[in-house]
């Protein structure tokens, strides 16, 4: 038999130990994987790397698609530090692309340099309401907010697409249901072949990293996480520290929206968040809710996927098996989690 015990503690040494031993056993088992689809396991990993690394433009592309996991991840953070499990990204991003999507298409006469930071204020604004909504309820009536984010992304998505079908359908689409696209004014400017939002990334980073660790709010934060009637016997006011939590996490998600907006998509549709808000919950647990390691994380995550997809065409393997290799990698990752809080002793 053997019994299953939560560890006290594990040093640092112990903790990467464990971390690089669930990449290696990940790599191990989806070698075998690929050796059974009868191709090279190193040279489609090399091809992996290729596909994200490889050139200017796949690097690009790889940072790109970094950026929006990057930022949603941040906001994840926030909420997952006070164990307020915010699964309502995906929709505090459309509702923040609604924000900016508001003054692109109605303001969008106005200078760039004044349009672009109201689209930012609006999304960040849009994203917070929508983390408020759930987060006064668990405040004030400890709802599940895990349920409640959760249904918040359906009622954004329909939201969206009324009115792409219906108020902001683009008369000139020959009855397609669209939304018109932007005017030049309201789309991020580009900087070393990037679009701002990476700069805005890394500030969004130091800010977290900051607020989390050197601020009294931040310290709030954690303590409510820890233990709610701690926080009470200290005199903190817990709903105060909820709210305020809840609404930067919404906000920062909302921030990411308008990215997607102005600078991808150009665009407001129903396909606006493409998944970010679940993935980049599974960047913000690998990083460990730290908001540096969050950084290399998206990048990293970014990079698998760019791979898996250019194997698709390098080795001609499905997209079915691409997406089983990724699947295999994030499960042993993910993984040594157990690993690091717990441990396995056999019975004598």
């Amino acid at each position: 038999m053997v019994k299953i015990l939560k560890r006290k503690e594990i040093s640092h040494g112990g903790k990467i130990g464990i971390q690089l031993a669930s990449i290696v056993f990940a790599f191990i088992f989806a070698s075998i994987f690929i050796l059974m689809t009868k191709n090279n396991p190193v040279s489609v990993y090399f091809s992996m790397f290729q596909g994200a690394f490889g050139t200017g433009f796949r690097f690009k592309e790889t940072l790109i698609n970094a950026i929006p996991l990057l930022i949603t991840a941040l906001g994840i953070s926030l909420a997952f530090k006070m164990k307020f499990w915010n699964i309502g990204a995906e929709g505090q991003i459309i509702m923040g692309a609604f924000g900016a999507s508001y003054f692109a298409l109605f303001h969008g006469d106005l200078p760039g340099i004044i349009l672009i930071p109201l689209m930012f204020l609006g999304g960040a604004v849009c994203g917070s309401i929508w983390g408020l909504i759930p987060g006064f309820f668990r405040a004030y009536f400890k709802t599940n907010e895990t349920i409640f984010t959760l249904l918040m992304n359906y009622i954004a998505l329909n939201f969206i697409t009324y009115l792409q079908y219906g108020p902001w359908k683009d008369p000139d689409a020959y009855g397609f249901p669209k939304i018109a696209r932007f005017g030049r004014n309201a789309v991020l400017p580009n900087l070393m072949g990037i679009h701002i939002g990476w700069i805005v990334a890394i500030i969004l980073v130091a800010w977290v990293y900051y607020f989390l660790h050197f601020t009294k709010s931040g310290y709030e934060t954690a303590v409510v996480g820890e233990s709610e009637n701690t926080a009470v016997y200290a005199g903190m006011n817990v709903k105060k520290i909820i709210l305020r939590t809840i609404i930067l996490s919404g906000a920062v998600c909302g921030i990411t929206g308008v990215i997607q907006a102005s600078a991808v998509a150009r665009t407001l549709s129903v396909n606006i968040s493409g998944g970010i808000g679940y993935t980049a919950i599974i960047v913000a647990w690998l990083s460990g809710l730290n908001p540096v390691i969050a950084l290399v994380t998206s990048v990293l995550f970014s990079a698998m996927v760019q791979g898996g997809n250019f194997i698709q065409l390098s080795h001609n393997i499905p997209s079915a098996v691409a997406d089983i290799l990724q699947g295999t990698i994030l499960f042993f990752v993910l993984g040594n989690q157990f690993f690091i809080n717990y441990r396995l002793q056999r019975n004598k």
